[in-house]
């Protein structure tokens, strides 16, 4: 063809790249340097058939412009021209233009293998692989696959299977994969941003290019696994993996395939999704309450995780309806035939009438006994033929053996977190019981540390968190000791939909206000004087002990130490030396007996809260020598119920009660005002406490007054309250962030420290 002038028009340059591999000489300064085997580039243009080198001299009717954009493009993709690099050399008559890697490093190569080849080949340029060509990508449209089929030694695990079918063939991928781990060091590192891909071998010349990003998520997915050698396996429970497994590849970027068990598959997406929504759920026809729709959302949940064979946890905040959720669960499984076997409720001693006047209240039509008692034992052929039994921990304990033979349709835990240790005898006792569901109610899952999480979620579902000591490796050592945020967020996805948590704020916006006061007392005279010398003497004996037997040996002699001291904080009295008998004032006691005076007259109704049922006496004293009426509940209370009523009913407007003996299970809404006269490490604990009236149902504002001396262990301690708090606010709330929760020797020195 001729152009308009006459001359002929030069043929179109088409590039032609050819990849093989060979060896680059390194010279390193030495006699020997360095071998290195990497991808080689040979760049040809095309003109109409005849071929010619990138750089060959002359050459008539050559489109210069075009052969020096393809190189440049070919340079911006990260081939790197020979004649540059003045240290390396290639095998004679190798004919090379350009390296890829100079390093031998095999993502790199295979970064340009799936990235630069196809934008090339998109831009008109002639690509040719040598056939012995090492690093090879496996075709775009080769989709993976991945299953999951029950294990055959333990029918309550699942093996996972990951590949990818290429012309048909199916080809494990999880042996290469888990190899690459392994390897990796540093898996930061190796998946970092610049990086364009991680190169997963398939076979001896193609790879599988997986983005760094997506690698990350794989290998968290598969570090959650348990590994034998390639083989990988979970418990059943561990399902919802396979449903973060197969988000992971699904991107869309490559089909994936599922080629397991659809019944293990939906069993996964269903627990990790949670239930459906819950606008149409209809509660029991027989339930005697409207509940409300947070109430409705948990019944569901609990419904969820029947169906799916999994337990719970119900972390509901206190006062949120716990009980009235579980009872309506089980109604349910009694209306729809499931309730075959009995429920058993365990709980504290304390809260087991409670138990037994809310099923008759509020599902009347189930059948309920309680075991407790001297005569449990006679009525034991009896109980299958209730739909639910009451017990207590004490009593499933000393009945282990006998109790573990009778079927149950479920288990139900309430105040949970009694169970906390797990080796106490009562959380062997509960665990040997024999039941097809199990849940726990508890307001306080994390107390102190993380085990105690452990504890509750070994019971409901057996092997989610592995071995005690595998979690405490995995998990409480990165988060508690070091604030490990990756191994929190690891943690708190895999218990997510297992745990139900709402707080009053979130769902009970109706709730009246709740007020937070702290009220420092300062001491002095003869009081702030036996606080000092009981202070230096404890402090001197601590250090003794730890530096004899260190921080764990030491646990003895640093809690008496801090008894001894909140012991002067709250009065004198309490506390048994001799330098204490003469000291008759305590200026927490004349705090407190002032501040009820002014909220009595205010038509205020308290309750007051305290560790030491000994302190209560003292307060109860101190009232009925100012002609106060009031009534007193402890753990060595007869009658429980009548203190409760006489409170309720308005017959007192000042309610003395022990932390332990009173600061769960009861409502008590004709209150208004909560006064803790001694703090305790633990905030759940007056939280709960506090919350018995600040609950559904209370009508006024409520003011909660911590009385503390100021600058004394127990202002010091609640320092140490609020790095609790955020150690269960960190797994329970998705916003909650890490926190450390072991204390050490600079804490002890803190608590210890003289008064300010």
């Amino acid at each position: 063809m001729s152009s308009p002038t006459g001359i002929a028009a030069p043929a179109r340059c088409v590039p032609c790249l050819t990849l093989f591999a060979d060896t680059l000489f390194v010279d390193d300064g030495t006699r020997h340097g360095d071998e290195v085997t990497t991808a080689m580039l040979r760049l040809e243009f095309d003109y109409g058939g005849r071929k010619i080198r990138a750089g060959a001299p002359g050459g008539a009717g050559r489109d210069r412009d075009a052969e020096g954009q393809a190189c440049r493009v070919l340079e911006g993709l990260g081939a790197i021209e020979l004649a540059h690099l003045d240290d390396c050399a290639v095998s004679p008559g190798a004919r090379v233009d350009y390296v890829v890697a100079v390093d031998g490093d095999v993502h790199a190569l295979c970064g340009f293998g799936a990235h630069a080849v196809p934008q090339l080949r998109a831009m008109g340029w002639r690509i040719d692989l040598a056939p012995d060509y090492p690093w090879q990508i496996v075709p775009h449209d080769a989709p993976l696959y991945t299953s999951a089929l029950p294990d055959p030694e333990r029918p309550d695990w699942f093996g996972l299977e990951l590949g990818i079918e290429i012309e048909g063939h199916r080809i494990d991928l999880l042996p290469a994969l888990l190899e690459l781990l392994d390897m990796t060091g540093d898996l930061a590192q190796l998946t970092r941003s610049s990086r364009r891909c991680v190169a997963v071998r398939v076979d001896e010349r193609r790879w599988l290019p997986v983005p760094p990003a997506r690698l990350r998520l794989l290998a968290k997915v598969l570090c959650e696994l348990y590994r034998e050698g390639t083989r990988v396996r979970a418990p059943a429970i561990r399902a919802p993996l396979i449903a973060e497994l197969c988000a992971t590849l699904d991107d869309g970027a490559r089909p994936l395939r599922w080629v397991g068990d659809t019944k293990l598959r939906e069993q996964a997406y269903a627990i990790a999704m949670g239930p459906r929504r819950t606008a149409g759920i209809v509660a029991p026809e027989r339930l005697c309450a409207d509940l409300r729709p947070y109430q409705r959302e948990g019944v569901a949940w609990l419904q969820h995780l029947r169906e799916h064979g999994a337990g719970g946890v119900l972390a509901d905040d206190m006062g949120l309806g716990k009980t009235l959720q579980t009872i309506a669960h089980v109604l349910i499984e009694k209306e729809q035939g499931r309730l075959t076997r009995p429920a058993m409720i365990v709980t504290l001693t304390s809260l087991v009438g409670n138990w037994e006047r809310e099923i008759k209240k509020f599902a009347p039509s189930l059948t309920v006994t309680r075991h407790h008692g001297p005569d449990r034992h006679a009525q034991m052929p009896s109980l299958p033929t209730f739909d639910v039994i009451v017990t207590t921990y004490p009593m499933v304990t000393r009945d282990r053996d006998e109790l573990a033979k009778l079927p149950l349709h479920m288990v139900v835990l309430d105040e949970a977190h009694a169970v906390k240790n797990h080796d106490a005898l009562a959380a062997e006792a509960v665990r040997a019981l024999d039941a097809q569901h199990r849940f726990c109610l508890s307001g306080t899952p994390i107390e102190n540390h993380l085990g105690e999480l452990w504890s509750l979620i070994d019971f409901v579902n057996p092997g989610l968190l592995g071995h005690r000591e595998e979690f405490a490796l995995q998990f409480r050592q990165p988060i508690e000791e070091k604030g490990d945020k990756v191994r929190l967020d690891a943690l708190r996805e895999r218990v997510r939909p297992f745990i139900l948590r709402r707080t009053k704020d979130a769902v009970a916006p109706e709730l009246p206000a709740k007020t937070m006061l702290v009220n420092a007392i300062d001491l002095s005279g003869a009081q702030r004087e036996l606080y000092e010398s009981i202070r230096v003497a404890a402090h001197a004996d601590v250090r003794r002990h730890i530096k004899a037997k260190g921080m764990a040996g030491s646990t003895i002699a640093i809690l008496d130490a801090l008894l001894k001291l909140r012991q002067v904080c709250c009065d004198p009295r309490l506390v048994s030396v001799e330098a204490a008998r003469d000291i008759g004032a305590s200026a927490k006691l004349e705090t407190l007996l002032e501040m009820v005076q002014n909220q009595l007259a205010d038509g205020r109704r308290i309750l007051v809260f305290s560790q030491f049922a000994r302190m209560l006496g003292l307060i109860s004293e101190a009232l009925l020598g100012k002609g106060i009426g009031h009534v007193t509940l402890t753990g060595n209370t007869p009658d429980r119920q009548k203190p409760i009523d006489a409170f309720q009913q308005g017959r007192a407007d000042i309610f003395l009660i022990s932390l332990k003996a009173g600061g769960a299970g009861l409502n008590l809404t004709g209150a208004d005002t909560v006064i803790h006269y001694d703090p305790w490490w633990n905030p759940a604990a007056q939280a709960q406490a506090t919350d018995r009236a600040h609950r559904i149902g209370q009508t006024k504002p409520v003011f909660v007054h911590d009385l503390i001396v100021a600058g004394s262990v127990e202002e010091r301690m609640l320092g140490l309250q609020r790095h609790k708090r955020k150690l269960a606010d960190a797994i329970l709330d998705d916003r909650g962030p890490g926190a450390t929760g072991a204390l050490t020797e600079r804490d002890v020195d803190d608590l210890l420290a003289p008064l300010v």
